[in-house]
């Protein structure tokens, strides 16, 4: 456990089994949970090429992944990250030891992937608390809603405009 309290003094907190890690990339936040000694899981897309990494495109599309038993060190890099059990408060997390026990038993499978709805965090959340919740994923649904909408009332306005000109003449 030495290795790990060095790696740790760089980063916020002492994670403990089970606890839900919130890694922040440039764009967007990866989510793992903490296993012990250094270890995280944690969904890696699946490709047929070079290794992916969710900081790359390919995870936007990917369809796949992997889940992934690594060294915290080594999937947060260059980054940073904390320790965000933030659902704690709605939901009961399971008892650590079977949080760890239905962790273990996925390493290596394949698990479907979607970025709205069956993501990272939605994958950590479900193994901490039994069911899979992502803000998000949320958020990027509401953006979507949003954007959704304000186009359709542009369109809408534009529509009416384009009809009250024609009346004039």
């Amino acid at each position: 456990m030495a290795a790990i309290k060095s790696f740790s003094a760089a980063h916020p907190g002492d994670p403990q089994p089970g606890d839900l890690i919130e890694i922040f990339r440039p764009a967007y936040q990866h989510w793992a949970l903490y296993l012990g000694d250094g270890y995280i899981i944690n969904v890696t897309p699946v490709d047929e090429g070079p290794p992916a990494t969710f900081g790359s495109a390919k995870s936007v599309f990917s369809r796949k992944a992997r889940v992934r038993m690594q060294l915290l060190k080594d999937v947060v890099g260059n980054d940073t990250y904390q320790i965000n059990n933030k659902y704690d408060g709605t939901y009961t997390p399971l008892p650590v030891e079977e949080i760890i026990r239905r962790a273990e038993y996925l390493i290596d499978q394949e698990v479907s992937y979607d970025l709205l709805g069956n993501n990272c965090e939605h994958f950590v959340t479900l193994l901490r608390y039994g069911e899979g919740v992502s803000d998000q994923a949320n958020r990027a649904i509401g953006a979507i809603g949003f954007v959704t909408v304000a186009a359709g009332a542009f369109s809408l306005l534009g529509l009416l405009r384009s009809r009250s000109r024609e009346r004039q003449y």
